[in-house]
């Protein structure tokens, strides 16, 4: 199997050995400009919600094997992992979850912040009985897994952090320009009326949310360097939010940390590409 290639330091970019650049949609649409739903979830082994800490949790399990939790991004839910949950559940015991005030789960009033949605988490894995994960988080997903691996550094086995950022300097200033990814808080707001038990109130959310994105997160030189697990740092080539030099520190700064760069894709690589990504996800995981 080939392995990731990881350019060091003053690097620009780490591709994986033997991809390519993918197709174009069009003559004039590339795929980063496109924003594809992603595939239906297939039937789970489990599913439910766990009382935590207050709240109430919806997960749902898949496949067999070393428990691989999926965490999803911000305004997002666990369905949006339709694209992967069928192949990694090949390999893993796969496990989604929607964060607190997110798709299913509930909420209470206590602020967004992404400690406090890392240690549910971990309190999601105490009430599944998983002292040790591996995870893939995308956006806010991956701040999560950033979080948990420096706070919770005995419950992680490896990370694959996709689209995140440290500081809130790392976001692009002309992020609300982006067609794709306004086109995308539309979307999210589709799927919250249908999934939320407060339909109604996605306007609250996307505020909500939004302070905690202006504030946070905030992580320092010295708690990134305090990471000890297996982690790639990825994105895509054309993301919306994150900017590449961003990118680029964060693998500097996390001891051992890849940095992988998917070209001709964006903040929704996933979605764009999904044979490429999970292809780069199993590699890592399987090393």
């Amino acid at each position: 199997m080939k392995k990731i290639l990881a350019l060091v330091l003053g690097a620009a970019f780490a591709l994986v050995a033997g991809f390519v650049a993918p197709a174009t949609v069009s003559a004039k649409t590339e795929l980063w400009q496109t924003l594809p739903r992603p595939a239906p979830m297939p039937q789970a082994l489990k599913s439910g919600t766990a009382p935590i800490d207050g709240v109430q949790i919806y997960y749902a399990i898949y496949g067999h094997g070393a428990p691989l939790i999926l965490l999803h991004g911000g305004l997002g839910n666990a369905d949006y992992w339709g694209n992967q949950v069928r192949e990694f559940a090949k390999h893993y015991q796969v496990i989604v979850m929607d964060s607190r005030g997110h798709g299913r789960s509930t909420r209470d009033a206590q602020p967004y912040g992404y400690h406090l949605m890392a240690t549910d988490v971990v309190h999601l894995m105490d009430y599944l009985k998983i002292d040790r994960a591996s995870i893939v988080g995308w956006s806010d997903g991956g701040i999560i897994g950033l979080d948990i691996a420096m706070t919770y550094p005995d419950r992680l086995d490896k990370l694959f952090a996709f689209g995140a950022n440290v500081t809130t300097s790392g976001l692009r200033e002309d992020i609300g320009q982006s067609t794709v990814f306004n086109k995308y808080i539309e979307e999210a707001g589709k799927d919250y009326a249908r999934l939320s038990k407060t339909p109604k109130e996605y306007d609250a959310f996307v505020q909500q949310i939004s302070e905690m994105w202006n504030m946070q997160p905030n992580y320092s030189a010295e708690q990134l360097a305090s990471i000890k697990a297996p982690v790639v740092i990825a994105d895509g080539q054309h993301d919306e939010g994150i900017k590449q030099s961003h990118d680029i520190e964060m693998a500097k700064e996390i001891p051992g940390a890849r940095l992988l760069i998917f070209p001709g894709l964006s903040h929704f690589a996933m979605w764009q590409d999904p044979k490429t990504f999970n292809k780069a996800v199993l590699q890592f995981l399987a090393e």
